[in-house]
């Protein structure tokens, strides 16, 4: 067994190091892989991450624009229509609220800002907002990407959004073709890659991912891989849902962290030198595995998310440090050699009149 472990593993990173994907029939055996293998998986996935992206961990922050009120039904979603989710609920953010975010997000090392506003998809109006907004931020920070992700795209508001200076343009598919049905009626898959392939089109850095927990199976998990793929993406984020409450998918807890990094692998392998950016839910599916997450991909979100805290910027970069990454960009040391902040005098249990840490 352990010999067909190693030679599955040894073609998938000769492949991966050629830009070749896996095979549906080698995707799936990785997915099947059990969690005893699951270090040699990462060693093979963290080779070709290594071989394309060194010790650099790309950093990247969310504002939230425009939050709740969403029109359309998404199941996964807190902000989606009928939600009853107790999250925040505002009309657009004043540009230079959004300017000083991004400050903030720039000085902690962050090389990307995605600006965020819920809805199905982006008026003349909004393009206006929107383009306020960038200038706002490129006038203080002029070196760093810009990334909007504001639902369906035509043409003519792509364009638009490049000449305003936006670089990227998010639009995640999800899901599988098989499995968009199950999770949202108010839009469709074709309608997803329509946008993706729209923005790509007009020189927009095409940025298209996935959000996995919802039922999808192995080969729903596949197909996604291979459908993301075809449409040739400059970024792949990866989400773990997160269940919120009042949401269809609100008692849906269907992750380990094991599966999750399972499924990290196998994106690195079918996309071994595009960014893979871990994003919504690391910290609470991977929780204490986020570091072998690093040896997978090579960027993540930091800061808070769309309707959901994130982790605190001190154990993002401690994260980082102590797995023996360097945030890109940046030169300085992002941790002292010595970690006296770690040393803490016990003060409870045997001895004291505090109970026990048990």
């Amino acid at each position: 067994m352990k010999t067909e472990l190693s030679a599955l593993l040894d073609d998938l990173m000769v492949k991966a190091l050629d830009r070749r994907p896996p095979t549906k029939t080698q995707a799936l055996e990785l997915l099947l892989t059990s969690d005893d293998d699951l270090l040699d998986v990462v060693a093979a996935s963290g080779r070709v991450r290594r071989h394309f992206f060194g010790n650099r961990v790309k950093l990247n922050l969310i504002i939230n624009m425009k939050s709740g009120l969403c029109p359309e039904d998404c199941s996964y979603c807190s902000q989606r229509s009928g939600s009853k989710a107790d999250v925040l609920k505002y009309n657009w953010i004043d540009p230079l609220v959004a300017a000083e975010t991004a400050d903030r997000a720039v000085a902690s090392g962050a090389k990307r800002v995605c600006l965020v506003a819920s809805g199905r998809g982006p008026t003349d109006r909004d393009i206006g907002r929107i383009a306020e907004t960038v200038l706002a931020i490129k006038e203080r920070q002029p070196h760093v990407e810009v990334c909007t992700s504001l639902g369906l795209l035509t043409k003519e508001r792509a364009q638009r959004l490049l000449e305003i200076g936006v670089f990227a343009y998010n639009h995640n598919l999800n899901t599988s073709e098989a499995n968009y049905g199950e999770i949202c009626s108010t839009h469709t898959f074709a309608d997803r890659l329509d946008t993706v392939n729209i923005a790509r089109d007009v020189g927009l850095s095409p940025c298209s991912g996935a959000i996995f927990g919802m039922d999808e199976s192995d080969e729903d998990i596949v197909d996604l891989a291979v459908d993301l793929r075809a449409l040739d993406p400059d970024s792949v984020p990866v989400n773990f849902l997160i269940p919120f409450d009042g949401t269809p998918m609100g008692g849906k807890w269907q992750l380990t962290p094991q599966r999750c990094l399972r499924i990290l692998a196998l994106y690195r392998f079918f996309f071994p030198d595009v960014e893979i950016r871990i994003a919504g839910g690391r910290e609470i599916h991977l929780r204490s595995l986020q570091t072998l997450g690093l040896h997978l991909a090579n960027s993540i979100f930091v800061g808070d998310y769309l309707t959901s805290e994130g982790q605190a910027r001190k154990l993002d970069f401690a994260l980082i440090a102590d797995a023996g990454f360097v945030v890109e960009g940046l030169e300085e040391v992002t941790l002292p050699s010595a970690r006296h902040d770690l040393v803490t005098l016990r003060r409870r249990g045997p001895g004291t009149e505090m109970p026990a840490n048990v």
